[in-house]
């Protein structure tokens, strides 16, 4: 039950008892300052959950947006004044230890990886359609940077956007966890892909196989030269204005980022205006909302162990540098993912 799971603070003698691990946690929305290291209860995992053994997290934008409460429209359901589960971390890799009566894929030993809850720290529970076995060519580490940023990529260059072979894709923020995948799965699909990053960032893009790139501070994706068939926007929140002029008349533009269009709302304002627009026009402007399953993460690792996708990681930190880590996410400078190692 929900009661057996919350996570609990350990008395004030500081006994360290066996169902207790380290986390890090949060006790208010804001900065990396809020963030700690503490021991707290292990979780328990319920009937259809498995208790993991975390040995690495990758740290998404999401993890930033739940660590702020930005946008506030996150605070109706993760905590109106505070966070309801004070532990964050959705990316998990790591060991079973246990399942629960009604879990039928996996048995203590077996090594994941997917969407968990609370993966910062030592132990964490998952849902079992949250999960896959970690792909063979992986190491914990690569694997952690692999499922919310992944599948959001595969979903925005294949699932929503329909890549075709021999197209031309645009991905803006090619550099990022998102766009670090969503270019290779693109070039894995035979499209001709154009990746828009910063200055130091154009190595990296060009190592994931992009066939061209564009400095955004210098040269504009939407001159009006150049058109293509797919855009996956993840960074910079162009206007749809421009979006639309860097697509074919009957281009598609999947939008995944807007991390400028204010606190209230965030990106999903240009989502829903987007979906609006795309009415009346030739071309499609959508958006979407990722469903965490399994399905996902099989698909992902045929192309991982296939070769064709490989995770891009800029860092790793171990659990007590957490809010280093956040800061420098936050900075902007992450190249492709960054992992905490626990």
């Amino acid at each position: 039950m929900r009661s057996q799971r919350k996570h609990a603070a350990m008395g004030g003698d500081g006994t360290a008892a066996d169902n207790t691990m380290r986390a890090i946690v949060q006790d208010a929305y804001g900065s990396a300052d809020v963030l700690r290291l503490a021991r707290i209860t292990r979780p328990e995992a319920a009937d259809n959950e498995v208790l993991l053994r975390v040995h690495a997290t990758g740290l998404s934008r999401g993890t930033w947006h739940l660590m702020t409460g930005r946008p506030y429209l996150l605070r109706l359901v993760f905590g109106i004044r505070r966070p309801k589960d004070p532990v964050l971390g959705g990316d998990v890799a790591g060991t079973v230890v246990a399942v629960g009566s009604a879990v039928t894929r996996f048995s203590a030993g077996d090594e994941v990886f997917g969407f968990g809850k609370g993966a910062l720290a030592e132990y964490a529970v998952a849902r079992e359609d949250k999960l896959a076995r970690k792909p063979a060519n992986l190491t914990f580490e690569q694997a952690a940077v692999v499922p919310v940023s992944a599948a959001t990529a595969l979903w925005s260059v294949c699932d929503v956007g329909g890549v075709q072979q021999g197209q031309k894709v645009l991905v803006t923020g090619a550099s990022g966890g998102v766009g670090s995948y969503a270019v290779q799965l693109a070039k894995a699909f035979g499209a001709e892909v154009t990746g828009v990053c910063s200055t130091a960032k154009l190595d990296l893009v060009r190592s994931l196989g992009a066939n061209h790139v564009i400095d955004y501070t210098r040269d504009d994706f939407a001159d009006g030269v150049h058109r293509y068939d797919l855009i996956v926007d993840i960074a910079g929140n162009p206007g749809l204005s421009r979006l639309r002029r860097a697509l074919t008349p009957t281009g598609t533009a999947v939008l995944t980022g807007g991390e400028e269009s204010g606190n209230l709302m965030g990106g999903m304002d240009r989502q829903l205006r987007a979906l609006v627009l795309s009415r009346f026009v030739g071309q499609r402007l959508t958006g979407f909302i990722l469903k965490e399953h399994f399905s996902d993460l099989e698909r992902l690792t045929d192309h991982i162990e296939a070769g064709k996708v490989t995770p891009s990681i800029d860092g790793t930190y171990s659990l007590d540098r957490m809010p280093e880590a956040m800061r420098h996410l936050d900075a902007g400078k992450v190249r492709g993912k960054i992992v905490i190692t626990v």
